[in-house]
């Protein structure tokens, strides 16, 4: 803007013509916390911004820029008196200040902390905040909505009782000024009372990986806050730890006195340890132990006594399998003892803990008794297992095998023995016999009759009946047995039974090999299968064979793969005479073909080892004889007259007259030996080729073509030139 230069202006008064004017002091100013004021006015009309003045006591000025009300005034000093203006901003410039207003930030937060010394009381301290002359605290329990309790005073610390055990409490706090202004509230703290005192619920004796230990558990407390750690302790140096419901004090020996305790910790700290229990281990084993035979049958077992003891049991077991106990809770115990067995004798201690660890066995042995539930079967053709219940008192088994030619022994300390290189087909006396060292053997013990397997099949021998049947024979050498020949190969398993000395195998299949085995059975078993012989079947025939006539006199024979054959003959038979080819493919190329005649088809199969399959097949027809003396002649009205020698065929012929300019045909009836071509041009080279008809009507394709040159006389046909033959391509 310019100023008229005739007249003064003052600073003052172009301010006072184009600055804002001076605003309305502020209309609030309040703490949002210790360290900013929040402050609201009026809007002035086209001012860009604001600037809010600040004075402290030490009459430091400050200026913020707002855009609007109401604002933020930050980074202030807590418990501070301010003095406050506001100026208006706009493209003239800023106001002059308001009149002030005088405001003071509160007091700032305590600073929290808290410790829990049992498990139901928290205890929180803080600094003291200057200027502060009370203080309000809250405790919350974590994930209530509630508080429980509040409290206020001008203490620096505060203890809550009352609390719930292993729970998580939140706790915040402000002061109070003088001026009974309420300070900024602290930030949360959350503290954690101390666990319950746990409750002892069983103690038991257990065994992990060999050892034993001492299983204490206790009544865990599910509402609890976060994880919680157990401690168990023994007055014997056992401690262990846990976080479930249960832990092992390990490892313990037997007869052992155990005062046990368990308590717990969290985050706040440990529980009190619970009421103390006693728990004895399980007893120690037996020792000492001796048998006194009183009277006849009956004996007398002691030990020596173990302390920590409620209860023994005795346990007597025979050497047949028997066993008796005795509970008793003196230490000596009787039982019946009748010769003839063995017996095994311990002695368990017992107590509220279990029973104490396996101890002395004692060893008592009377006269052996013959063996119960012999039993004789034949693990092969020529070995027998003999296997019976341990006999009482028995140390040593003798087995006698015996049959009328010769006597097998086996010695063996177990209840089984096997006797091999026994006899096929034979009757056989065995006896078991018991022994000790103290009174030697029993030799009254009964003889039991086994008879061995049969004996193999000798001499086999195969006889071929039919292409499918083999008969298979052998030398008959048991007294009495059935038989089963198997004849096994690629096409499966063929079989026959008899009682005989021969069977037949049927239905076998061409093209196959078979391996052919002999099995003897009778009631004492299976004999070992016979030697193998190799069973061959003939060669399948091909299924399709085709004859295709190649030339007048070649065909070609193929035919679909067979079966087992290596080599094929392959003969074409008619009365003027036959063709035929040995080969390894699945075709041949035959000539010496004779046309207009029936042949007879047949083909051998041979396999590898020679043997031949004979095959018959639908017969073939050669195809009609091509003409002979092909002859070619002009005729009047520029015609060709076209001759051959047919011999009286029955067929039909068809005559082609080919050159580059034209083509002529004609055909004659059975038993005609010409043809004429009208309208024939002259001056060209033609190929003329005749040929007969298939009953079908199709042209024989390999009868030979001649070449005629036809020249021009005039108007009509000239010379016809015979040129040469040419073969069919």
């Amino acid at each position: 803007m310019t100023v008229p230069v005739h007249k003064a202006w003052s600073i003052k008064a172009w301010l006072d013509e184009f600055a804002p004017e001076v605003m309305d002091p502020l209309l609030t100013v309040k703490s949002k916390d210790s360290k900013t004021f929040i402050v609201s006015f009026s809007l002035k009309t086209g001012a860009t911004s604001y600037i809010i003045r600040l004075q402290n006591p030490n009459r430091f000025i400050r200026e913020n820029i707002v855009s609007s009300s109401p604002a933020e005034i930050e980074s202030l000093d807590p418990y501070t008196e301010y003095s406050l203006g506001i100026m208006s901003v706009n493209s003239g410039g800023q106001s002059q200040p308001s009149s002030s207003v005088t405001a003071k930030t509160v007091l700032p937060p305590p600073q929290l902390s808290a410790s829990s010394p049992s498990n139901n009381s928290i205890t929180v301290s803080w600094a003291p905040v200057a200027n502060a002359v009370q203080y309000s605290l809250s405790l919350y329990k974590f994930a209530w909505n509630t508080t429980i309790i509040t409290h206020n005073t001008s203490n620096t610390n505060w203890i809550v009782s009352g609390l719930d055990m292993g729970s998580v409490y939140v706790i915040k706090g402000f002061a109070w000024d003088p001026e009974g202004r309420q300070g900024e509230d602290s930030l949360y703290i959350d503290q954690m009372t101390r666990p319950a005192v746990p409750s002892i619920a069983n103690v038991s004796m257990v065994m992990n990986n060999g050892l034993a230990g001492i299983s204490v558990s206790w009544e865990r407390d599910e509402g609890v806050f976060g994880s919680l750690q157990y401690h168990v302790m023994s007055d014997q140096n056992l401690t262990c730890n846990s976080t479930s419901s249960s832990c092992t004090l390990s490892p313990v020996g037997c007869g052992e006195v155990h005062t046990v305790r368990v308590s717990t910790s969290d985050e706040a700290g440990p529980s009190d340890q619970s009421g103390p229990v006693v728990f004895i281990t399980f007893p120690c084993p037996t020792q000492s132990l001796a048998v006194v035979e009183s009277t006849e049958g009956s004996c007398m077992l002691t030990w020596d006594t173990v302390t920590h003891v409620n209860s023994y049991t005795a346990f007597i077991k025979s050497g047949d399998g028997a066993e008796e106990s005795c509970n008793t809770t003196s230490r000596s115990c009787t039982y019946n003892c009748t010769c003839g067995h063995t017996y095994l004798m311990s002695v368990m201690a017992f107590n509220q803990a279990g029973s104490s660890p396996e101890g002395q066995v004692l060893n008592y042995t009377t006269l052996p008794c013959c063996p119960e539930g012999v039993s004789i079967s034949a693990v092969s053709t020529d070995t027998f297992e003999i296997t019976w219940t341990v006999s009482r008192g028995a140390e040593l088994y003798q087995t006698r095998a015996a049959d009328s030619s010769e006597v097998i022994l086996c010695n063996d300390t177990a209840p089984v023995c096997a006797l091999s290189d026994l006899s096929c087909d034979s009757s056989y006396s065995v006896v078991v016999t018991p022994c000790n060292d103290i009174s030697g053997c029993n030799r009254a013990c009964k003889a039991h009759t086994q008879i061995t397997a049969p004996c193999m099949p000798m001499n086999l021998m195969l006889t071929q009946r039919n292409s499918s049947c083999f008969s298979v024979s052998w030398t008959p050498n048991n007294r009495l047995a059935n038989y089963t020949v198997t004849a096994s190969g690629d096409d499966g398993t063929r079989a026959c039974n008899t009682d005989g000395n021969s069977c037949d195998i049927t239905d076998l299949p061409c093209g196959s090999n078979f391996e052919v085995s002999v099995i003897a059975t009778s009631p004492a078993g299976l004999s070992l299968p016979s030697y193998s012989e190799l069973l061959e079947t003939g060669p399948c025939c091909p299924v399709d064979l085709t004859v295709d006539q190649v030339t007048q006199a070649m065909s070609n024979v193929s035919w679909s793969p067979a079966k087992g054959v290596h080599t094929f003959i392959t003969s074409l038979t008619s009365t003027r005479g036959h063709a035929r080819c040995h080969t390894m493919d699945s075709h041949c190329l035959m000539g010496c073909i004779t046309c207009g005649t029936n042949y007879t088809v047949t083909m051998e199969a041979i396999s590898h080892s020679g043997r031949r399959s004979n095959c018959s097949y639908e017969g073939f027809s050669s195809s009609a004889c091509c003409p002979s003396g092909v002859r070619l002649y002009g005729m009047a009205h520029s015609s060709l007259r076209v001759h051959w020698r047919g011999a009286g065929s029955t067929h039909s012929y068809v005559t082609e007259l080919v050159s580059s300019r034209n083509n002529y045909t004609c055909t004659a009836s059975p038993w005609e030996s010409s043809c004429d071509v009208p309208n024939i041009q002259c001056g060209d080279v033609y190929t003329v080729v005749v040929a007969p008809l298939s009953p079908e009507g199709s042209k024989v394709l390999f009868c030979a073509q001649r070449i005629y040159s036809v020249s021009c006389a005039g108007s009509n046909l000239g010379t016809v030139i015979y040129r040469g033959k040419r073969s069919v391509d």
